[in-house]
């Protein structure tokens, strides 16, 4: 049978031929005028995606590699610092922390929970000497998205700095780095950017570097100071053709415009919801978010989710993930992230149809993928 491979994970996601094709072109030294100047351009369209004025810095590295950029940059050993733990990423968070002799102060939630602005407020309040509070957007592991807008006013005009981990939240839930008062937005290109792994982002505002040039952790390739100091130009050797391909996703990107890239996000995470009620199946976030549907593996008859993974991958040519840790076999997710269609969207769901069928969970085939067909149209012919 002849197949074609879809990526309905999150992270990687599917690359556009025209930003494939920029990776192909000749790679030239990085230190020249030419290739700084391209990367100059590159840098100051991101800040679009960002809804900033302030700066952003790529690294070679991926999304990890910024989210210990912030920590290291912000953090002295031996100080305290909010994290909110509720998933595989807010776990990330405490584990750099721990790594660099930083308290983590956690919020600590359930996985599929989302921290409320309360909650945050409340950590506040209980530790005043507290000055970074560190966020995770979307969690990956779980589906679920944070009310970061009002999470942002309770730190906003303070000198509390606020991080979140936007690394699969960005360009797929409305963020807005300046309006809504976030100090340091971190993001990595294997997802909503519509690029290959390899790179990462962290976007900074006068608030956050002042901190950054007071603190005295340990720092090396990761130190910001560097990074400002070399700009427009990068302190170590950039990853060129990946800069190519980064400028040339953006002005897709902003071709298309931000609110219409969020918008798109949000009809197929819509429509994606749909179909797994329709199907009789249980969604695992409580609060829910366009990067990705978490869903919870039928119990009669109990599908593993690492069996479903692979038949669908296997046989069908349509990758989603399993969950991650203690949800191993829990949950599956299907992303709806990045360069993807409305037809994206229907193909997995039939794939998820057939898998579920084969693998003895009753069925109505069809009847996913028409409640998704159902949110598509009218999300697009209205």
């Amino acid at each position: 049978m002849v197949r074609r491979y879809l990526l309905l994970s999150p992270g990687p996601t599917p690359v556009p031929q025209e930003v494939l094709l920029e990776g192909a072109k000749e790679t030239i030294h990085h230190r020249t005028p030419e290739f700084v100047n391209i990367l100059k351009e590159t840098l100051e369209m991101t800040k679009y995606i960002f809804q900033t004025q302030y700066p952003v810095y790529v690294l070679s590295s991926s999304g990890t590699g910024a989210l210990e950029t912030a920590m290291v940059n912000l953090v002295n050993p031996g100080e305290k610092a909010i994290i909110v733990n509720a998933g595989k990423f807010g776990e990330r968070w405490v584990d750099i922390a721990k790594a660099y002799g930083i308290i983590p102060v956690e919020i600590k939630l359930p996985w599929g929970a989302a921290v409320t602005p309360e909650m945050i407020e409340k950590a506040m309040k209980e530790n005043p000497d507290v000055k970074v509070v560190f966020t995770t957007y979307s969690e990956t592991s779980t589906g679920t998205v944070i009310d970061l807008e009002n999470i942002a006013k309770l730190t906003k005009g303070t000198d509390v700095i606020l991080v979140t981990d936007a690394v699969s939240g960005l360009l797929a839930e409305p963020l807005k780095m300046d309006e809504w008062g976030i100090d340091v937005v971190v993001s990595g290109s294997q997802k909503g950017w519509m690029l290959p792994p390899g790179l990462a982002f962290i976007a900074v505002n006068d608030k956050a570097y002042a901190k950054i040039e007071k603190c005295t952790n340990s720092r090396y390739y990761f130190d910001l100071r560097k990074y400002k100091k070399s700009a427009p130009d990068n302190p170590w050797t950039t990853a060129v053709n990946l800069i190519y391909m980064l400028n040339k996703a953006v002005k897709m990107l902003k071709e298309e415009g931000i609110e219409n890239v969020w918008a798109r996000h949000k009809l197929y995470g819509e429509a994606t919801r749909a179909a797994i009620s329709a199907l009789g199946l249980e969604l695992f976030s409580e609060r829910p978010g366009n990067v990705l549907t978490a869903v919870k593996s039928p119990s009669v008859p109990y599908v593993p989710s690492s069996n479903l993974t692979k038949v669908m991958r296997d046989k069908y040519g349509v990758t989603i993930a399993a969950g991650q840790e203690p949800m191993k076999d829990e949950i599956f997710r299907i992303s709806h992230l990045g360069y993807l269609t409305p037809f994206d969207i229907i193909t997995g769901i039939t794939a998820l149809e057939f898998a579920l069928s084969e693998l003895g969970y009753k069925v109505e085939i069809g009847k996913g993928v028409k409640a998704a067909e159902e949110i598509l149209f009218k999300g697009l012919v209205g």
